[in-house]
């Protein structure tokens, strides 16, 4: 079989890795992004996928646009049975679609229809999933809405973070491509059209959604500072200054103490009981905080934040 691979991020690397180990696949050719200006140097750098092909000899291309003629007419040259494309980072137009016989095959990271879109891995734990899982489908003109071919559950960790679960769900995803393809081969696999009624979404991320709402219940931030790392993380504002924080949700007794020590704190009051400082958040809970980046500096433990500002009673997180 006759593949192109059309990807880009760490997380397509481990499918590419397990088909190159398959005697019955041809890799003809890796498509990935152009290379970009990388990391705080701005230095450029090979996309994951990239440098994983060009280890292995496979031709790469690097077309600026996809839906330029001259991608389609390279495409067309490599004459593939099927395009695997894993988080390539660009709408491939419909135009397109028909050139693999085999169809484009995509490893979308949800058990779709259930979250849609850019960032399906944040979004499952910002929603508090405690499931997910990853799906084979075959591209349509649509966002995420073409007939689905397998499917693979598994359980979100209770602290697990996005880069975690990631990891996680490309090492489960790369023998499921390997199975897929070959049941499409042998024709030995029926796509099942997705329920519509179903769907949500998974917007790709935007730095305003890692804000923290302090109205909200500990868990749901916690589960926020797991979904948004890296970025844009889980901010607040500290004596107007943005700052960063982690932590988890404070136990029961944490929480009765410091209901004693500050009568109704509103949300986003500091408490600190022994050398634990928490944050009251919605609902009466708490969230213990363990670490905090301040705007511009680098990230130290809660008792050195509250050291170096010398925290006064009734200090708020989110105030101006």
């Amino acid at each position: 079989m006759r593949l192109v691979f059309c990807g880009t991020p760490q997380f397509a690397v481990p499918t590419l890795k397990h088909l190159l180990g398959q005697a019955e696949f041809q890799i003809v050719g890796v498509v990935t992004q152009p290379d970009r200006p990388r990391g705080r140097g701005q230095e450029v750098s090979f996309s994951p996928v990239k440098e994983t092909a060009l280890a292995a000899a496979i031709p790469v291309h690097q077309p600026e646009k996809i839906r330029a003629p001259e991608a389609q007419t390279l495409l067309e040259g490599l004459a593939p049975d099927v395009i695997v494309i894993i988080a390539y980072g660009q709408i491939i137009p419909g135009r397109l679609l028909p050139i693999p016989r085999l169809g484009w095959i995509n490893l979308h990271a949800s058990l779709l229809p259930k979250f849609r879109g850019a960032a399906p891995i944040n979004w499952a734990i910002v929603n508090g999933e405690t499931r997910t899982g990853v799906t084979t489908m075959r591209i349509d003109a649509g966002m995420d809405t073409g007939e689905m071919l397998l499917q693979r559950e598994m359980e979100i960790g209770a602290t697990e973070t996005a880069p975690e679960l990631a990891a996680r769900m490309s090492e489960l995803g790369a023998p499921l491509m390997a199975e897929t393809l070959r049941g499409l081969s042998a024709g030995t696999i029926l796509a099942r059209a997705q329920d519509h009624s179903q769907a949500s979404s998974a917007p790709m991320l935007k730095r305003e959604d890692g804000r923290i709402d302090w109205t909200r219940s500990a868990q749901e931030i916690f589960n926020r500072v797991r979904g948004f790392a890296p970025w844009p993380g889980a901010y607040t504002t500290f004596r107007g200054q943005t700052c960063h924080i982690w932590g988890e949700p404070a136990s029961d007794a944490l929480l009765e103490i410091n209901a004693v020590a500050i009568p109704g704190p509103t949300p986003g009051t500091l408490l600190f009981h022994r050398n634990e400082i928490s944050v009251r958040c919605g609902g009466s809970t708490n969230l213990r905080l363990r670490a905090v980046k301040l705007e511009g500096r680098k990230q130290i433990s809660a008792s050195e934040f509250a050291n170096g500002a010398r925290l006064q009673t009734e200090e708020h997180f989110g105030g101006p």
